[in-house]
């Protein structure tokens, strides 16, 4: 709908995702595998971005190896049809997938999937496709800037830094810097100073903000970020903010109350990962 470079910077995206839910989890538990392992296991612990991003890398690996969407999509029209109101396990979908592409698998060309890598080995995916980074690149720049300045040359920003890039390079800008050690609370106060950070009500932006603030340890991101956790209720957001809290020492007694008085009024499964998070019986 937006065009293939704006899929390519989503999945920039989704792969920051995958690899924050990969280091949560630990890259050798074997939650993420994209085919998990829940013998003896609660499903609700096993919830996170991994089958969601890890799929979409999969798929897309997929779709360059046998020649690009005018290839694949109609694979996927067809599996969508064929498999509609059904259910189905990973064994059927890779057998219809090979029966589909019986030409391309009869010239060897799926001889180099490593399918137990993908499948059914814990970690990020075993091959990093090479995005389109074109509309990521405005993004970088700003980051490094930021991640580079000291408390001597912070006026070098201004509002026209952030003109002309939409909420999701704004999104990623956040993202990438929550890559990088630490801001100081100079850099905090004086990002929201010239871009008004804590005036942006997109949920994307507030979240990656809020997490830069309380890494800082800037208690003017507390009080926000906890109104947050309790108005929001995707999971995605909420569990990474209640373990940022939690690791704020500042705010770990205020976090604790607050997720005490509103568990009864959260989702169940968010309820009860958090609680785990923040050593709540």
């Amino acid at each position: 709908m937006h065009g293939e470079q704006t899929r390519q910077f989503a999945a920039l995206g989704g792969w920051k995702d995958l690899y924050n839910s990969v280091q949560t989890f630990g890259e050798t538990n074997l939650l993420t595998n994209l085919v998990p392992r829940l013998d003896g296991v609660d499903p609700d612990d096993a919830f996170s971005s991994v089958p969601y991003e890890k799929g979409f890398t999969l798929l897309y690996y997929l779709e360059e190896l046998v020649g690009g969407p005018e290839k694949f999509e109609p694979f996927l029209r067809k599996y969508i049809e064929t498999f509609k109101y059904k259910c189905l396990d990973t064994e059927e979908w890779k057998a219809f997938l090979l029966d589909y592409f019986k030409k391309e698998v009869s010239e060897g060309l799926f001889d180099k999937v490593d399918w137990k890598a993908w499948l059914h080995t814990p970690g990020m995916p075993p091959i990093k496709p090479s995005y389109d980074i074109t509309l990521a690149d405005v993004c970088s720049a700003l980051c490094q800037r930021w991640s580079q300045a000291t408390p001597d040359n912070l006026d070098q920003f201004s509002p026209q830094d952030l003109e002309g890039m939409s909420p999701g390079q704004k999104t990623e800008f956040l993202a990438q810097l929550l890559l990088k050690p630490p801001l100081s609370i100079q850099h905090i106060e004086k990002m929201d100073q010239v871009y008004g950070m804590s005036a942006n009500n997109n949920s994307e932006i507030k979240f990656r903000w809020l997490r830069l603030g309380i890494r800082a340890e800037w208690e003017g991101a507390v009080d926000p970020a906890l109104t947050f956790v309790t108005i929001q209720g995707r999971m995605k957001f909420v569990r990474p903010l209640y373990r940022d809290l939690f690791g704020f020492e500042k705010a770990r007694e205020k976090t604790l109350t607050t997720f005490k008085q509103n568990r009864p009024f959260m989702h169940s499964t968010t309820a009860s990962l958090v609680a785990k998070d923040l050593k709540v019986q």
